[in-house]
C-alpha cells in the first residue's frame, strides 16, 4: 500500500454563475464545481481548466486535496467526489468535491494496485482475470493511502483466486466490501487461445478501403 505523502494543492474561486450561464464559463477555460460536506455550507465554485485538468491526471478519490479558496487564509481538505463528462468529446464538465475534517470518519473507494508477478502466468499456462479494482472503506481522512497492493506472485496454480479477505489492510481502515468478494483469479490458459495470442502479433496486410460511391459530407451545426 502507498501512504499519502503532502497533498496536492488546487486554487479555487467562489462562483456566481449559475444554470445555463455555466457555458459561458467553460468557454472562458473555467470549469464549474461544487464542495459540500457534512455539517459544512455547500460552496459553489469555478477552476482554472487546465489547473484541473493536471490534478485529476495525478489524483484518485482517495487522496487527499488542499483547496485553496481565493480570499480564504486556510486551504480546505477535500476528497474528488464526482467527476462529469461530456459523453462523446470527454471534456470536464463539472466536478464535486466533499469537505472532509479530519477528526471525523468517512466512506472512501480505495484503487487495488497489482504488485508481483505469478509464476502460472509466466510460463502461460494460465491468464490473470480481475474482477475488482478498488474497495470501500471507512476510516479517518489522515489514515487514507493511495493504493492497496495485491500480491500476484501468491498465485501459484490454476484455478487459485485471491479474494478481499486476503488483502492487507493498514491500521485504522475498516473494509466494507464482501471479504468473500474476489479480486482476481487464474484460468487455464487452453491451446486455442495460445494459437490466436500468436496470430495477434503476426503482422497483418493493410486493407485497402474500395469506395464505390462518394459519401455525402454532414455539415454540423455551430457548438452552443
Amino acid at each position: 500500500m502507498n501512504q499519502q505523502a503532502g497533498r496536492v494543492e488546487l486554487t479555487a474561486h467562489k462562483r456566481t454563475v449559475q444554470g445555463k450561464q455555466v457555458k459561458q464559463l467553460r468557454r472562458e477555460g473555467w470549469i464549474p464545481g461544487v464542495m459540500y460536506g457534512h455539517d459544512f455550507d455547500s460552496v459553489p465554485l469555478q477552476f482554472e481548466a487546465r489547473s484541473l485538468q493536471h490534478l485529476l491526471s495525478r489524483v484518485g478519490g482517495s487522496q487527499l486535496i488542499n483547496i485553496k479558496i481565493e480570499g480564504q487564509k486556510k486551504p480546505e481538505a477535500a476528497l474528488v467526489r464526482e467527476v462529469q463528462r461530456d459523453p462523446i468529446r470527454h471534456n470536464l464538465l463539472h466536478v464535486d468535491f466533499y469537505h472532509v475534517k479530519m477528526t471525523e470518519r468517512l466512506t472512501a473507494e480505495i484503487p487495488l494496485e497489482m504488485v508481483g508477478e505469478s509464476p502460472v502466468i509466466e510460463q502461460k499456462e494460465g491468464i490473470l482475470l480481475q474482477d475488482l479494482s478498488s474497495i470501500e472503506v471507512e476510516c479517518l481522512p489522515g489514515d487514507l493511502v493511495d493504493a492497496i497492493e495485491v500480491d500476484l506472485s501468491d498465485l501459484v496454480e490454476l484455478d487459485q483466486a485471491l479474494y478481499v479477505r486476503d488483502l492487507a489492510i493498514p491500521a485504522g481502515i475498516d473494509v466494507l466490501t464482501d471479504p468473500d468478494e474476489m479480486i482476481v483469479h487464474l484460468v487455464r490458459l487452453e491451446e486455442e487461445e495460445i494459437v490466436e495470442e500468436e496470430e495477434l502479433l503476426m503482422p497483418v496486410a493493410e486493407e485497402v478501403e474500395v469506395i464505390t460511391e462518394a459519401k455525402e459530407e454532414k455539415s454540423t451545426g455551430e457548438e452552443e
